[in-house]
Parts: C-alpha cells; structure tokens; sequence
C-alpha cells in the first residue's frame, strides 16, 4: 500500500496577503486538500472514518514556512504517512513544481475518537491499519 500522495495546486490571487505572498494560514488549506487525496487513495476518506464509528480530530500540526508561495506560482503538495499505530501522523512538504524548491515543511497528528463515547482511543482502531494494510 502506498502511503502517501501528491497534488498540485496554483496560487490563487485571493490567497494573498496584504505582502503580495500567500498567508500562512492558507498552507493549512493546502495540506488539507493532500491530506484528503491521500485518504481517499487509501480508501479511509472522512466519510469511511465516521461511518467506522470513529472521528479523527486534528490535535497538533506544525509548519515550518521556508519560503513564500506567490500568485500563479504552480507548486506540489506531498503528504506522507509517518506514524500509524497510536496516532495518525502525516507528515508534508510543498515545493515549487518548476524547481522542486522547497517551500514549506510540517506534520499533522490526528487520533482516533469513539464517536459513541467520545473517548479518545490509545491504539489505532483495527479499520485504520486494515486500510494501511498493517494489521497484524
């Protein structure tokens, strides 16, 4: 199984800052969009998580901003697997489609929710590693 996905995007003009760069906040928007590629790929999208009775909350990300994207810059996303058995870690890169330069760096952790309970799980749910294809 593969584990990890790329997509590529253009900057739009209402992506900008007041700097004529596009604002950091829009890089999360930009991870979400691979992230959602590569979950789909693995045939756990958002809808196959709540209907496996678990929701899988964002509780850290970080991003590393390296340098700036600009309008019409053409640039790939890549979003890696990295960690799987207690929490689902991704890990990103955004480079430059042209150069390959990177832009930007950063991860994101999501564990496994009960939505029954609301309780947060301490091990992967069974449902995630099946679709990774690591179940023991």
């Amino acid at each position: 199984m593969k584990l990890e996905a790329e997509i590529t995007l253009v900057a739009p003009f209402h992506d900008l800052d007041p700097m004529g760069v596009v604002w950091h906040g829009n890089y999360l928007r930009y991870v979400e969009l691979a992230r959602c590629a590569l979950l789909e790929q693995l045939g756990f999208n958002y809808d196959v998580m709540a209907e496996s009775g678990y929701a899988w909350p964002i509780i850290d990300v970080q991003m590393r901003y390296i340098k700036p994207v600009v309008f019409k810059q053409k640039f790939i996303v890549h979003a890696k697997i990295v960690e799987w058995e207690y929490r689902l870690k991704i890990a990103y890169a955004l480079r430059d489609a042209a150069s390959g330069e990177r832009l930007c760096k950063g991860t994101s952790v999501q564990v496994a929710v009960d939505v029954a309970t609301r309780e947060m799980q301490l091990n992967s749910p069974r449902v995630l590693l099946e679709k990774l294809g690591v179940a023991p």
